[in-house]
């Protein structure tokens, strides 16, 4: 089925009425132009003295090359990122989600800036989408976190800057008005970006924390409706299917809870890799939902929860909890070889929904840590 791109509003979207057969009842009126969203326009700063870096932003799990302490002052740090409306596969049966995706990959990916760097972001929103879309940076301030400055219609682009004033990881995601925010949400439209401090990463004693490796897991609940059979329906497109999945999304009940888009995308021949006496740096995100990360077989050396790396960061924990709509960070340094499940530990959103990732760890194993005492054998008598 073919479908005309949505001709709405920038100023204001739509609200309350019928959208015949593509969108049913839209979200409720929210400013979205800068000066409905209680934006001023003053002097911009001059930036001109400031280097500029272009990053090219690579697909979750992975992270672009970054430094982790900071050589020389601010700089403007310069994205591009492409709204993709696109059909994803989630598990192994098929199913499909009519996914909203930024740069086509579910978590977007994660950027990493410096303290008091400018972040500049051209926002690119394709002719061949049908929605409007925009971004909403929790770790910037004012204009609903850029919301109001970067809503697009498809076949146009938009460039945003902002001063990245507060270390942590921070959740990003579209966020264009109404019942529109969780449903662009949980069709896949959110990422993170992670603000380092200048002098980089430190225990709570002030000691220098530094990663060998760093991977991006982004935690993705979905809501896909059914038919009268109990099987799964697939859409053409995310507008053909938003009345349906709105009434799922209603029961808070998700039907697949998984990272990175998909049951075992982090599994398998795609698991996360290290090597023992390696430590490496978890990002986890969750948009929408609280959740736990848990490495199984292992521990968070240093945890931020809730991503914030003012705060001294925790130490030695099992499990940690990081609240829905935020992003945490954990440090972990390998010590024995093999297969750890990392997973959420609602195990069964772990195991029955699809929340679980591998690292495949190699090295030599340590008998001093673990090892069988006795083989399974025959009770004795």
């Amino acid at each position: 089925m073919d479908h005309e791109p949505l001709e709405l509003s920038r100023r204001t979207l739509l609200g309350a009425a019928a959208f015949a057969g593509v969108l049913g009842t839209l979200m409720a009126t929210v400013p979205a132009a800068a000066e409905d969203a209680g934006v001023t326009t003053g002097p911009v700063p001059d930036l001109a003295d400031l280097p500029r870096v272009r990053v090219e932003l690579v697909r979750p799990p992975f992270v672009h090359a970054h430094e982790q302490v900071a050589t020389g002052g601010p700089k403007v740090v310069q994205f591009t990122m492409t709204i993709e409306e696109k059909l994803l596969v989630i598990d192994d049966y098929g199913t499909t989600v009519p996914a909203m995706t930024f740069n086509g990959s579910v978590p977007g990916p994660l950027m990493v800036v410096h303290q008091n760097d400018y972040v500049e972001l051209t926002l690119i929103n394709p002719d061949t989408n049908e929605l409007q879309h925009n971004i909403d940076f929790h770790a910037a301030t004012g204009a609903l976190g850029g919301g109001g400055l970067t809503l697009i219609n498809p076949g146009e682009q938009v460039k945003l800057r902002f001063k990245a004033t507060r270390t942590g990881v921070f959740v990003y995601h579209c966020a264009p008005g109404g019942p529109m925010i969780p449903w662009h949400v949980v069709s896949g439209m959110n990422g993170a970006i992670m603000v380092l401090p200048r002098d980089g990463l430190k225990d709570g004693a002030g000691k220098p924390l530094a990663y060998d490796r760093v991977y991006y897991v982004g935690e993705q609940d979905f809501y896909i409706p059914k038919d009268a059979d109990g099987n799964y329906k697939a859409y053409e497109s995310a507008g053909e299917g938003y009345d349906d999945m709105l009434q799922v999304m209603r029961t808070l009940t998700p039907t697949h809870e998984v990272f990175n888009g998909a049951v075992g995308a982090l599994t398998g021949e795609n698991a996360m890799q290290a090597n023992v006496g390696e430590t490496v740096l978890i990002v986890h995100s969750q948009a929408n939902r609280d959740t736990r990360p848990h490495l199984i077989g292992g521990h968070g050396d240093f945890v931020w929860a809730t991503g914030k790396f003012a705060n001294a960061p925790q130490v030695d924990l099992e499990t940690w909890h990081i609240p829905g709509g935020c992003a945490g960070a954990a440090i972990y340094t390998f010590l024995q070889p093999g297969i750890y499940a990392y997973v959420n530990h609602n195990l069964i959103e772990a195991v029955e929904l699809g929340a679980t990732a591998h690292f495949t760890v190699g090295g030599e194993w340590n008998d001093d840590l673990m090892t069988q005492v006795l083989p399974p054998t025959p009770i004795d008598a």
